[in-house]
């Protein structure tokens, strides 16, 4: 079983940049296709980016295209979700989680979650 951390979040100006984080730790990150997902007050969670076992090809929400950079570093253990020209629809709880399929997901590993927090 693997074991999701977030970090990186905090309060930025729309406009700006911030790169979260997720660290795992007990089994190995190249078992796992990673996602990050996010959840806004009142909303549900939606999928912000995918990255399968080798990060090709990475898969993105339309709304953060452009935007976001989803990368994974197996031998460190940990997957980035570089976050440009936030905005403030961009403010959310962020969650890494695991999937041990593709292209049926079952994303049974989360992380505790980094609130993001963009000002206007």
């Amino acid at each position: 079983q693997v074991e999701l951390v977030e970090s990186g979040g905090g309060l930025v100006q729309a406009g700006g940049s911030l790169r979260l984080s997720c660290a795992a730790s007990g089994r190995a990150l190249s078992n796992y296709v990673m996602g990050w997902f996010r959840q806004a007050p009142g909303k549900e969670r939606e999928s912000v980016a995918i990255i399968l076992w080798t990060g090709a090809t990475p898969i993105y929400a339309d709304s953060v295209k452009g935007r976001f950079t989803i990368s994974r570093d197996n031998p460190k253990n940990t997957v980035y979700l570089q976050m440009n020209s936030l905005k403030p629809e961009d403010t959310a709880v962020y969650y890494c989680a695991a999937s041990t399929s593709w292209p049926s997901v079952n994303f049974a590993y989360w992380g505790q979650g980094t609130q993001v927090t963009v000002s206007s």
